[in-house]
């Protein structure tokens, strides 16, 4: 359920937040991966949470 995950530190707001979607991490494009170690932006989820909309 959206909104009760913690915070990663590629996400722009916590999951949930109003304004927001999960979307791929742009440091390893959604696959969780970088170097063969779990991307440290998405904590290897390869998703976060971004602002979406606009205006």
């Amino acid at each position: 359920m959206a909104g009760t995950d913690a915070q990663k530190p590629g996400d722009e707001a916590p999951p949930g937040a109003p304004g927001t979607g999960e979307n791929l991490c742009r440091r390893c494009g959604g696959t969780g991966r970088q170097a063969a170690e779990p991307c440290p932006d998405c904590r290897g989820t390869g998703r976060v949470t971004t602002g979406i909309g606009g205006g």
